[in-house]
């Protein structure tokens, strides 16, 4: 079988595959990020400054991967041909190559779709999605790196040689699919872009102009905030404190613009007000830079309890939060107070706080 396309070519194969190991290294390097900021290992420390990085890494991640779609696709389509090259294997260097290959594809196409998924909050699997998200992350950058390896004095060759105009018009057709598909989907994250990304997703919906991830209903938690008993307890090394909303209403009050920024790569800037958790802590007698364990009044989600390193509680900016955008906070955004802390990733903003645990 004869293929004539121009895009059956090494030097197109070569370039689409230099861009596609840039954005697939990108999308790995902050997703890697974003898993250590979650489960960080005793090693790793993760700075409360500047407030707005984690959204970068994680509009990064969530960008890089929806650019390496269309470069996949269009890379798979330049090599299509030799699926079809006969012998099918010739000798046991080639049967590996072509196995790393098909490592390397699987992996690929699994790390966007299901990533694609999540971006949509649409499961339909029934395994936990970050954790396999994570495994098959190494999979596929580990199956990248052995093929440049093997392919290294191809790609060499290839990019040394100018693509024929029929070539060049194949590529700049791949760069602007990939383009179109980052700008129509970069609103999520980049605020001025909002207007004209016709396919971003969560950009100022929910109540009070913010977008929320999980309802007060579906946490099970609207009978809870609304209980007129509800208290705060901070634990510390000197015993239990409690705190009435009005009580935590009169302690010194700080407001701060920080972002939301999720892990599904959506982002926006508030008006956060309560109480810094510097502050709280010394008036539970314990000290800023100790690190705190959150409990949550949710009690069936995996992210009902969360913590916070000392680099946060030490930091006058991280509050719990009692308004947003100067209302008071509405069920859904965590009343009757929640975590906001500078440079955290959405899931550890812990709403319906009722207990804060110095550890």
């Amino acid at each position: 079988m004869r293929f004539r396309s121009p895009a059956h070519s090494d030097r197109v194969t070569a370039r689409i595959g230099l861009a596609l190991a840039v954005t697939f290294t990108l999308c790995f390097v902050t997703g890697l990020i974003s898993h250590l900021i979650q489960h960080p290992p005793s090693w790793f420390g993760w700075p409360s400054r500047p407030v707005w990085l984690y959204r970068v890494t994680q509009g990064t991640h969530v960008l890089s991967g929806i650019a390496s779609i269309p470069l996949l696709l269009a890379k798979l389509w330049s090599v299509f041909p030799k699926l079809f090259e006969r012998p099918v294997l010739r000798g046991l260097p080639h049967a590996l190559e072509r196995l790393s290959i098909l490592v390397l594809s699987a992996a690929a196409f699994f790390e966007l779709v299901t990533g694609l998924f999540n971006v949509a909050q649409n499961y339909p699997w029934t395994f936990y999605f970050p954790q396999l998200h994570y495994a098959v992350g190494w999979v596929a950058i580990g199956a990248i790196l052995v093929h440049v390896a093997v392919k290294l004095p191809v790609v060499r060759r290839a990019l040394t040689t100018e693509p024929e105009p029929s070539r060049r018009a194949f590529l700049r057709t791949t760069w602007l699919t990939a383009g179109v598909a980052v700008v129509a989907t970069a609103g999520a994250t980049v605020p001025l872009l909002r207007n004209v990304s016709g396919l971003s997703w969560r950009s100022g919906k929910g109540p009070q102009g913010l977008p929320v991830n999980r309802t007060a209903a579906a946490a099970g938690v609207l009978d809870a905030v609304r209980d007129p008993n509800w208290r705060l307890s901070v634990v510390t090394p000197n015993g239990t404190k409690t705190y009435s909303l009005d009580q935590l209403r009169s302690l010194p009050q700080t407001s701060a613009g920080l972002p939301i920024a999720c892990v599904e790569g959506w982002s926006q800037s508030a008006r956060w007000s309560g109480v810094s958790l510097p502050e709280l802590l010394r008036h539970a007698g314990s000290s800023p830079g100790t690190p705190v364990r959150v409990f949550s009044l949710e009690k069936t989600g995996i992210y009902g309890i969360s913590e916070l390193p000392g680099r946060h509680t030490e930091d006058e900016l991280t509050l719990l939060a009692l308004e947003l955008n100067g209302e008071i906070l509405d069920a859904d955004h965590g009343f009757p107070c929640r975590i906001i802390a500078p440079n955290r990733p959405g899931v550890l903003q812990t709403k319906w706080v009722t207990r804060l645990e110095t550890l």
